[in-house]
């Protein structure tokens, strides 16, 4: 049995183009894997405070020194990390706000980047932890990014791709929905994003 982690973090909600070509790559998965168990996260609802000197001090405290306050400030840390070491496939629905990517995301990414949990330092450099795991994004822009005079505003892949893999993530790949608001393009942006996902698994 395998676990899809979905993640969103699109404050469209309904209307996102990234949420639904998300919903795309799980039920390509799920067709694979008819008994997986989906968990499907919203960031934006969820509301993953921005670190904090509170946070930074619980991910530095020792579990057992850790006192009623410190418990408080890092259930979330602990809550995004049991489903990301839960979860065979993980699906990041990532919308481009001004070349990068929402601040929901990057608050759950500043949990579950953690010394000793997710990635170390070693004598022969840092070492990810999270390993075994398969990532697909979910990317929706304006405009287009993947190629021609825009692609170097484009610090949604190449930020998701340095800090996943980082943490030991490196099996990535990429589905986009782009050019959602180009007159010529639009109508057609979302359809041919989902012809193009072949998951593997």
């Amino acid at each position: 049995m395998k676990t899809i982690l979905h993640l969103i973090s699109s404050p469209r909600q309904e209307g996102s183009f990234s949420i639904k070509l998300g919903r795309a790559v799980v039920a390509q998965l799920q067709e694979k894997h008819p008994d997986s168990i989906v968990k499907e996260v919203n960031l934006i609802q969820e509301n993953y405070p921005h670190l904090d000197a509170p946070h930074l001090q619980s991910f530095y405290t020792p579990k057992e020194a850790l006192t009623s306050a410190d418990q408080e400030a890092i259930r979330y840390s602990d809550q995004a990390l049991l489903q990301l070491f839960e979860a065979d496939f993980i699906v990041i629905g990532a919308p481009l706000y001004n070349f990068s990517i929402h601040s929901a995301l990057k608050a759950w990414i500043d949990h579950i980047a953690r010394a000793g949990i997710t990635f170390r330092y070693t004598a022969n450099g840092p070492e990810g932890l999270v390993t075994g795991k398969k990532v697909y994004i979910a990317m929706s822009a304006g405009g287009v990014y993947s190629e021609g005079p825009y692609q170097p505003y484009d610090f949604v892949t190449p930020y998701l791709k340095a800090v996943l893999g980082f943490m030991g993530m490196t099996d990535i790949t990429v589905f986009r929905a782009e050019g959602v608001n180009i007159p010529e393009l639009k109508d057609h942006a979302l359809e041919k994003a989902i012809e193009s996902i072949a998951v593997e698994a």
